[in-house]
């Protein structure tokens, strides 16, 4: 099966599609004239006695120092060689693979004059399974990412190593063994291939789908949280939301409303409690969540125009007959995007630790027992899982320090600012790993809390998801070996299960209950 792409206009759905499929990407047919034309010029270029950065020059510091044109093919493998320094763990498969679809969506809008032939052995190496290991650090997001996507541009001329058939091998012999011919560099191609924002914007998008999945989760969690305490709905009221404006605020009121539709448990203390308000873990979690659904759609509408960009350079401007210098490699914007959605995820995350404190302590919780077991003083019960919620919460509020106010000079003071993209992407991985288990607790103790308001019970939809949690997870009795338990509940979270079982994605979206 294969994703036909038409670069500039491919969609986060599309993305999203790549990463977590596996589905093989391809350009559609239309990009072909534009990728010819731009390979043309560059052919031309390299040709000529006008010096043209990346063409017939050295690079970055050594932009002064002319190539021979016989010496140009040699000049572009030396370019990949030489910038393959990355270092740490490889990037998983799933998000190398959007970052060579990536790749190809860049370089299709025909401005990277990087032939047909040679973006059609990444077209071959998505269809056939063959994955370059790209070491996850070494880029300062400037310059393009240049370390991790020279490992990719390695593999494709059948250098450095590669992943076939699940083994990790050396490139020639998995392009070999997959069918696939190396590719041969024509001039620029290389540094056409390493110039750009892909590996960041990869990691970036991964970092936004996840953290999506992660709110949707927590409105689930904190209608259940809401209920297992007794908390009031009158805060989720439309009227109130549609003065503050924000549409996410909205959207998050709107649907908590929808999903708590129907609550036995709701509507059996609508009078006579004494208690006038909710702590703000439950009564401000539409502001709070739908303010971080705002900043994760601007971040993601960010990271859709870098995913259709041209971010390498020099740039190649067929309309005008020239090739520029200029610097779309810089990403900033990418950069931004990220500290974006880790400022986002450190707050889903730290209103859904306080909601699991309520929920454990029984001076707040409404007459929920101590720590949710039926026991308390043999038993534990849920104590430690929430002191697990706390660690990674914290983690997350340091994780979530910005990158993008970071720099540092570099290729002897040529690039002089950089965007930090690369790591800042990186570490929404294990903000969202964190963040899956922090929500996915509260859905434990919330289920808990929910049970013990028997014989009333919680609304259809939530039912529905309390339902899901109880075939994974068993009610806490007497106390147990609690990590599995904490691992199945991430589990469902970072699957979509439980928030699909309320259509919480519909309903943010504006969908009818």
């Amino acid at each position: 099966m294969k994703l036909t792409l038409l670069p500039g206009q491919a969609t986060l759905g599309q993305l999203e599609q790549i990463w977590r499929t596996g589905v093989a990407a391809v350009l559609d047919d239309s990009a072909l004239p534009g990728i010819e034309a731009a390979a043309d010029l560059v052919r031309q270029a390299a040709a000529g006695d006008e010096a043209v950065y990346g063409v017939n020059t050295g690079f970055g510091k050594l932009a002064s120092v002319r190539i021979k044109p016989g010496d140009t093919a040699q000049l572009q493998r030396n370019l990949i060689l030489s910038h393959c320094c990355g270092v740490g763990e490889p990037l998983d498969i799933a998000t190398t693979r959007l970052m060579m679809a990536l790749k190809l969506l860049s370089a299709g809008r025909g401005a990277s004059g990087i032939t047909w032939k040679t973006l059609s052995v990444i077209q071959d190496m998505l269809a056939k399974g063959v994955t370059p290991v790209t070491p996850s650090q070494g880029s300062v997001g400037a310059s393009g990412d240049l370390a991790p996507l020279a490992h990719m541009a390695a593999a494709m001329i059948g250098e450095g190593e590669a992943i076939f058939d699940g083994e990790r091998m050396p490139a020639g012999k998995a392009l070999a063994a997959a069918g696939v011919e190396p590719a041969v560099l024509a001039p620029k191609e290389g540094l056409g291939l390493i110039n750009g924002t892909q590996f960041s914007t990869a990691c970036a998008l991964v970092g936004y789908f996840s953290a999506i999945r992660n709110l949707q989760a927590s409105v689930v969690s904190s209608c259940l949280s809401t209920d297992a305490i007794m908390g009031s709905t009158a805060p989720l009221e439309a009227g109130i939301h549609a003065f503050r404006g924000h549409r996410g605020q909205i959207d998050v009121a709107r649907a908590m409303r929808a999903v708590m539709d129907g609550s036995e448990i709701r509507e059996s203390h609508r009078s006579g409690d004494t208690r006038v308000q909710d702590p703000y873990c439950i009564r401000c979690q539409p502001q709070v969540a739908g303010a971080a659904l705002d900043l994760l759609r601007f971040a993601g509408q960010t990271l859709e125009v870098e995913a259709n960009a041209v971010s390498d350079n020099p740039l190649v401007l067929v309309a005008e007959g020239k090739i520029v210098s200029g610097g779309n490699f810089h990403a900033e914007p990418v950069a931004f995007a990220a500290d974006q959605i880790a400022i986002a995820i450190a707050e889903i995350g730290a209103i859904s630790q306080r909601r699991v404190a309520l929920m454990v302590d029984p001076t707040l919780s409404f007459d929920l027992p101590p720590f949710l077991t039926p026991a308390p003083g043999l038993n534990s019960g849920l104590m430690i899982a929430e002191v697990t919620t706390a660690a990674l919460m914290s983690e997350n509020k340091h994780l979530a320090n910005p990158c993008s106010t970071d720099s540092t000079p570099t290729s002897a003071n040529q690039e002089d600012h950089v965007s930090m993209a690369a790591h800042g992407a990186r570490r929404l991985l294990r903000m969202n790993d964190n963040l899956n288990v922090i929500v996915g607790v509260e859905l434990m103790c919330a289920a808990q809390g929910v049970e013990f308001r028997a014989p009333l019970t919680t609304s259809p939809a939530l039912q529905s998801a309390l339902a899901l949690i109880r075939s994974e997870i068993a009610t806490l009795k007497d106390d147990r070996f609690m990590a599995g338990d904490i691992a199945k509940a991430a589990s469902l979270v970072a699957e979509g299960l439980v928030q699909a079982e309320c259509n919480v994605a519909g309903l943010l979206a504006g969908e009818a209950a």
